[in-house]
């Protein structure tokens, strides 16, 4: 009678928890402010299909998203996240131990990180060196490290404009964030011996902790208001997704880095050094449960969402191959879990 009772109540917990689920009827997203967008644009074009309500799509940047997706299965919690970055094993972990154990990852295209001004302010080429120079907390002079010293860009080097080091930038919860640390910081400063003869977490703690001193400023997750405090101050620099500078050619200019632009061109055969992956993850368990989980992928992963020709390129995404967009159609449609 004991062992009835306890079955009895773990079936009546489960029919709670899924009632709760059924009693939402829309898609509820969140995650990468670079992805937002894209996500925005094909749940648009999925709601005016009509057979489903359009899905609520809301950037918390990607740390917060995956945060959010990974809190548990049920009504309360997301049904997909976007992400500029690949999720991280210890995502991976906080998700599994919250009983999100089967996840789709679905590569969407690619995208730069831009680093750009007004177009009223100085056209620049930055090597990934002179970033970290701008941008470490700590940098080397004269064989040691020091709290960083530049307050100009000219002080980095005489060629670079004499005025005041600014840059507006995302947040450590943030895929560009995560990205940029990657493909700039560590690289940079790889560039220095002395940075090189460290090991382990000392010589991290130097390539990616960012300067607190007000030559970078944490604008948070809105990429728009970056855009706008741009047009505002041009001896500002700002830290965002192409995508971002596409839809606002007409007021900002990219940075060369390392003497090539950020054009879609340039993203799209890899020669622009600051390139990245973008990504949604799907919880399989509100699949069948959620209505439209398998229809808003199928819509997403679609020739004319996704395709070279199709409506996320018009928002500035960098497209698949068309070979690797089928792959990628065929994983998704059939919700392949991630290992």
């Amino acid at each position: 009678m004991k062992r009835m009772s306890v079955a009895l109540a773990a079936l009546a917990g489960l029919a709670i928890t899924a009632g709760a689920a059924q009693a939402r009827d829309q898609i509820q997203i969140v995650g990468s402010s670079t992805v937002f967008p894209f996500t925005t644009a094909v749940a648009e074009s999925f709601g005016k299909a009509g057979k489903f309500k359009t899905p609520v799509v809301e950037s918390t940047g990607t740390g917060g998203g995956m945060k959010l997706f990974c809190s548990g299965v049920g009504e309360g919690t997301p049904d997909i996240t976007g992400a500029s970055r690949k999720i991280k094993d210890s995502e991976v972990e906080t998700c599994k131990k919250a009983g999100v154990t089967s996840i789709t990852e679905i590569l969407i295209g690619y995208d730069g990180i831009a680093f750009s001004n007004s177009k009223s302010g100085p056209a620049v080429d930055l090597s990934r060196k002179q970033l970290f120079q701008a941008l470490a907390k700590q940098v080397p002079v004269d064989g040691k490290l020091v709290d960083n010293p530049y307050k100009n860009w000219s002080d980095i080097d005489p060629s670079l404009p004499n005025q005041k080091i600014e840059v507006l930038g995302p947040p450590p919860t943030s895929g560009t964030r995560d990205a940029f640390v990657e493909l700039v910081m560590d690289v940079g400063c790889g560039e220095f011996p002395e940075i090189k003869a460290l090991e382990g977490d000392a010589k991290k703690a130097v390539c990616q902790s960012i300067r607190e001193d007000g030559g970078y400023v944490e604008a948070g997750e809105n990429d728009n208001l970056i855009v706008q405090k741009l047009e505002s101050n041009p001896a500002a620099f700002g830290i965002f997704g192409y995508s971002f500078l596409e839809e606002n050619a007409d007021k900002l200019q990219g940075a060369k880095v390392e003497g090539v632009g950020p054009t879609f061109e340039a993203v799209a055969d890899k020669s622009y050094p600051i390139g990245r992956e973008l990504y949604i993850y799907v919880k399989n368990a509100h699949v069948g449960v959620i209505p439209g989980m398998r229809e808003f992928v199928a819509e997403y992963v679609s020739e004319r969402a996704m395709g070279e020709e199709g409506y996320l390129a018009d928002k500035g995404l960098i497209t698949l191959t068309p070979e690797n967009q089928q792959a990628v159609a065929s994983k998704a449609m059939s919700l392949t879990p991630m290992n």
